[in-house]
């Protein structure tokens, strides 16, 4: 079957074409990364390649509680304990870097820092925070330009530190509602400065951000994930969606970057990203096509063999069964996921999970 064939990716070969997909675990006490964190990928290391959850570039991006980051020494030593625990075990794994934006709460972020966006634009809803429970979405901060500016040294300076420590790799996070995804949706971006307004000013952020971290380390490490017709965090569809993203997508592939990661999370009840939109965006992008949303077996199989992607990404299947690869070579049962515990700070349902 070729999801358990190996597949070259620029210059790391992965051993089987599965993702084990970029999940927040809040498990980095202090924004540290630990021991704990090490066992949990390290565990994991069959799957051919390993995104590991959002990490902050900078202390302005740390939106949840106990997210890790890579942007100070201590932070750069943990994660390469990880990196080695990881490629002991014969594995491979790309860091994502996510700056939260308007997605956070000062509770929730180091002293002294500024939640940050590139409109005032409101966040309804509430978030966690470990001192005072659920609090109301601050109103950001509109960044100015040497804002602007700050932002893409951070990412440029923390991808550099993700070699230093180790990881194969690096996915920007671009979707979802994050930093660079509220300056691709005009819902979130109503700058009316180079910035903002046409999809190519929208795009500018992103293209700029991957342009200056593919020169820092490298295009054949450097991955993005992109999420159209998004909706979490407040994101909205809107017109000329299709045209926006593939005119990102071909600068992105123009600037040479190994993957593209596309989210669609129509499984979990999110708008459904239609096929003509997936199949316009490969045929954008030169570089390899992950998959990802409610994958099984049967079904990734079948999109690899129709070449609809590269590679699959795998979320929930394989925080549940860290043996993942081998259950399903194997048509092994699988564990179930333990909702519950997906952000809690210990061991329970993170580093407890079976092997058959």
């Amino acid at each position: 079957m070729k999801l358990f064939k190996s597949y070259d990716l620029g210059p790391i070969s992965l051993k089987n074409r599965i993702v084990m997909a970029p999940m927040t675990r809040c498990r980095a006490l202090d924004n540290i990364p630990n021991a704990l964190m090490a066992t949990y990928y390290a565990q994991r290391a069959s799957a051919g390649l390993l995104i590991t959850e959002g990490t902050s570039p900078s202390p302005n991006g740390v939106g949840y509680a106990r997210i890790p980051g890579i942007y100070s020494d201590a932070q750069i030593k943990g994660w390469k304990k990880i990196t080695e625990a990881v490629h002991q075990e014969n594995g491979k794994i790309f860091i994502q870097l996510m700056h939260t934006g308007r997605v956070s709460h000062p509770d929730n972020m180091p002293k002294g820092t500024t939640v940050l966006a590139p409109s005032a634009v409101p966040l309804e809803g509430e978030m966690y925070t470990d001192q005072n429970g659920m609090q109301a979405y601050p109103l950001a901060k509109e960044m100015d330009l040497q804002d602007i500016e700050t932002a893409k040294n951070e990412y440029v300076q923390a991808a550099q530190n993700t070699i230093e420590a180790g990881f194969d790799g690096v996915e920007l996070h671009g979707a979802n509602g994050y930093l660079i995804d509220q300056f691709i949706n005009p819902t979130t971006n109503q700058r009316n400065d180079a910035y903002g307004g046409s999809a190519a000013n929208r795009n500018r952020f992103p293209l700029e951000v991957a342009q200056a971290v593919a020169e820092a380390i490298g295009a054949d490490r450097t991955g993005i994930r992109l999420s159209p017709y998004g909706v979490f965090n407040g994101m909205g569809i809107f017109d000329g969606i299709d045209a926006a993203f593939t005119e990102l997508v071909q600068g992105l592939s123009d600037l040479g970057l190994v993957y593209l990661h596309v989210v669609d999370h129509s499984a979990m009840g999110a708008p459904e990203v239609p096929q003509q939109t997936k199949e316009t965006m490969r045929e954008a992008f030169s570089g390899a096509f992950i998959l990802s949303g409610g994958y099984d077996k049967e079904r990734a199989e079948k999109d690899l063999e129709n070449g609809k992607g590269d590679l699959v990404a795998f979320g929930r299947p394989l925080l549940a069964n860290p043996d993942l690869p081998k259950r399903l070579e194997e048509d092994l049962e699988l564990n179930e996921p333990d909702q519950n515990t997906f952000y809690t700070a210990d061991e329970t349902g993170y580093t407890d999970y079976s092997f058959a």
